[in-house]
């Protein structure tokens, strides 16, 4: 008689995000205080963001326009009729004591974006992501805890109001994520999307991007949701996925031991790479909504949505689909040129002066990048133009100079000087009648390379090309010079 096989659970986790983007905007989202990022604090403050007494909030146009292009963006319907709504709470950096949001009526509802992975051969995976709604609402303000990073153990509290009603949109993402990497590369697309429309900067260490993460785990095949867990303070999207993948561990170990998952909202610590209890989670009614009566109902027409939608610039999804389809690119290297939309149009703009596009996504992908990257810099920081890179490339494909020129001056041509100048006098030498006298000389020179050579090692005919290359200050046409040299050591 056997014993009996225990089978192993499997759990899957069920993940979706809300996602917070302060909108580029100059002033907040009611008042004509500065949304500058950096002041000194409670500088950028005002009557209305105050909440001061007698007062009226008016909604600035720029953030109604910037949601309404973000909703387009995200395939979102975006409401003919949407309102604001009070949402209460108390909390120090809440001046007014409640926040002016939306709530049943939002801007735009029932959306999707799609994220795309790669596979370990390097193909694309692509998903997409439901995107449950997307409203705007205004910021709280800023505590700041003496002796600690949070309330708990520290000495005082101090207040910053500078971000008190900075406008955000809110968006909600649906279930569908079921991994810390889908989880991340979906925040990714995110704010890749924002950028690309300017509405967002989408910078994390300014609290521009806020990702809070919604995440249960269940038995595979069980159609019920588990107890759902809300993570929040993570800024960064590597700090996404770990705390993701940290929880799913966590909530199947207490699963597994018998133990009730409670709903609450826990932090990530990201010294000891563990998500700790918060408090446990509010539900929609603790927050009392209700209609703003400071302002009217938002109607946009149709006249007005089809001004925004034809506005939109093509986004990274397009652009990388259009790379690889149209163009032969690679994935990869239709994902690192779609990155941010200054170095597509970058490479674009080189594409449309003539540059062949395999080797423009070379140069920017690698030598540029890499250049980019050492001294910290934008490419639109860098003075050689998108022009002048296709005339290097085709100099490079026409014969006139090699790659290795063209790297060597790289430094040059980035600081502004024009190919014309840069390779002056540096044309390479493509005539055989030019190129054999010297090769005999080089051969000449060296009589033990070449008997070592001819009694079987080969490899030396890479010393006397390097030889001839020098000699002639690397004007030398490498492949005819390989060709000529290989001929002439075997005559």
């Amino acid at each position: 008689m056997t014993a009996a096989t225990t089978v192993k659970t499997e759990y899957e986790a069920i993940i979706g995000l809300e996602t917070h983007c302060q909108l580029n905007t100059k002033t907040k989202i009611f008042s004509s205080s500065s949304t500058k990022f950096g002041s000194d604090p409670n500088t950028n403050i005002d009557p209305v963001c105050m909440g001061l007494p007698g007062v009226l909030p008016v909604l600035n146009e720029k953030v109604l326009e910037y949601a309404v292009k973000a909703g387009l963006a995200l395939n979102c319907q975006i409401a003919k009729y949407s309102k604001f709504d009070r949402k209460q709470y108390f909390y120090p950096d809440l001046p007014k004591n409640y926040q002016i949001s939306q709530y049943d009526l939002p801007i735009a509802e029932h959306g999707w974006l799609e994220i795309e992975l790669v596979d370990q051969d390097g193909n694309p995976i692509r998903k997409k992501i439901g995107i449950t709604r997307l409203h705007m609402e205004e910021d709280a303000g800023k505590l700041v805890h003496a002796g600690s990073d949070r309330l708990s153990g520290s000495s005082y509290s101090l207040v910053d109001y500078n971000r008190a009603g900075v406008p955000l949109v809110e968006i909600v993402s649906e279930p569908d994520l079921r991994s810390g990497q889908e989880a991340a590369e979906y925040a990714q697309e995110l704010r890749r999307i924002m950028r690309y429309l300017g509405v967002s900067d989408g910078n994390m260490q300014e609290g521009s991007l806020r990702c809070d993460v919604n995440i249960s785990v269940r038995p595979v095949g069980q159609q019920k949701f588990g107890t759902k867990v809300e993570i929040k303070n993570m800024n960064s999207f590597n700090a996404i996925q770990r705390a993701i993948e940290y929880e799913i561990e966590r909530q199947i170990a207490a699963i597994e031991a018998g133990e009730r998952i409670i709903q609450e909202t826990r932090l990530w610590e990201e010294s000891t790479q563990r998500t700790i209890s918060m408090r446990t989670k509010e539900g929609s009614s603790d927050y009392r909504y209700f209609p703003e009566p400071d302002l009217a109902p938002i109607e946009v027409s149709e006249e007005q949505l089809l001004k925004w939608r034809n506005e939109l610039p093509e986004l990274p999804a397009e652009k990388r689909r259009r790379y690889e389809d149209e163009l032969g690119l690679s994935t990869y290297d239709a994902r690192v040129l779609t990155e941010e939309r200054a170095t597509a149009e970058y490479f674009e703009a080189a594409i449309a002066s003539g540059a062949n596009p395999k080797a423009a996504a070379n140069w920017i992908t690698q030598d540029i990048a890499a250049y980019l990257n050492k001294n910290k810099l934008s490419i639109t920081e860098i003075a050689l133009t998108p022009t002048n890179l296709a005339d290097v490339i085709s100099r490079i494909e026409k014969g006139k100079i090699s790659n290795a020129q063209a790297k060597e001056k790289l430094p040059d041509l980035l600081s502004g000087v024009a190919p014309e100048k840069a390779f002056a006098g540096q044309e390479l030498i493509t005539d055989p009648d030019v190129l054999e006298p010297i090769i005999d000389e080089v051969i000449a020179a060296n009589p033990k390379e070449l008997e070592k050579y001819r009694n079987g090692n080969v490899n030396l005919k890479g010393f006397f090309v390097g030889q001839v290359l020098k000699k002639t200050n690397k004007r030398a046409d490498p492949k005819l010079t390989n060709q000529l040299v290989e001929k002439k050591l075997n005559a």
